[in-house]
């Protein structure tokens, strides 16, 4: 069936349906559409964090939903299953692969064959700080025990039985400043044994530098394990409200994922150019 609508009426339909609220989603908010020669930009926030990302979205040249590829009548009904289409693949993670270009204040998104963000094998996932509790003995649980103090004493048990240190993740539990905590394990039916970490916490009081304190895999785990450990990090740092994560940890694959020397020393790196092209002139 011949296209008969027009590049305005898609842009406006596309406009107007993502920025009614009742299409969007927890944590993700729409701030507008662009039209490009060959496509439309849909601009958006994603839960604290505190850049703004958009996603190319291509003109339409039949009538066909994007998200079924069944027939629609308008492109109201277009735009429709444009905002569910979206809204299912943020869900599923949406932001968190592929390559970003930074360009005109926002980050682009190119999820096109965006690699797995957890290397085939293996799993990641944040240390469930309420599991800490249950493993506490009966003598320390007292009802007047605040919760950072009960996580701090227990949490990631499993890790530290593993042969990880947890000190530091544990301390930044018990000052309140922990960013996140994350965990890698062999990604098998009981999601063991763990074979690496990573951590950060916040450097200021108003929660904009994040700090990546820890990363660390077991020797026989391949690099590409710790390489996703701090992406991943730095991706729950933006989640959280980080505009920077800067770090002391001086290893050769942090400027591979983006890092560059600091002004104050150490390394440091812009949460929405994590997964970007990198800076021939910044070497």
């Amino acid at each position: 069936m011949a296209m008969q609508w027009s590049r305005q009426e898609v842009v406006r339909a596309v406009t107007t349906c993502l920025l009614r609220a009742d299409t969007t989603i927890d944590g993700y908010s729409v701030v507008g559409v662009i039209a490009e020669p060959d496509c439309m930009l849909v601009l958006f926030r994603w839960r604290r964090d505190p850049n703004t990302y958009a996603l190319k979205i291509a003109f339409p040249t039949a009538p066909e939903s994007p998200w079924t590829g069944l027939s629609v009548t308008s492109p109201d009904a277009w735009a429709a299953d444009v905002a569910a289409l979206l809204s299912e693949e943020l869900g599923t993670g949406l932001v968190r692969p592929g390559r970003r270009l930074v360009r005109d204040g926002y980050v682009l998104l190119d999820t096109h064959e965006a690699p797995d963000v957890c290397p085939a094998g293996f799993s990641i996932s944040p240390v469930p700080l309420d599991d800490a509790v249950p493993s506490l003995p009966r003598s320390q649980k007292t009802s007047g025990s605040p919760p950072a103090q009960v996580a701090a004493a227990t949490a990631g048990c499993w890790l530290a039985e593993a042969g990880m240190d947890v000190t530091t993740p544990r301390q930044s539990i018990a000052e309140g400043k922990l960013v996140c905590w994350l965990q890698a394990s062999v990604d098998n039916a009981r999601w063991r044994p763990f074979v690496g970490q990573a951590a950060a916490s916040w450097e200021d009081e108003q929660h904009t530098v994040a700090r990546l304190d820890l990363v660390h895999i077991r020797p026989e785990v391949p690099s590409e394990v710790r390489d996703a450990l701090i992406r991943l990090t730095v991706f729950e740092a933006a989640e959280a409200g980080a505009l920077r994560v800067v770090t002391a940890i001086d290893e050769p694959e942090l400027q591979g994922l983006g890092f560059r020397p600091a002004c104050g020393g150490g390394f440091e790196i812009y949460t929405g150019s994590v997964g970007s092209p990198p800076d021939p002139t910044s070497a």
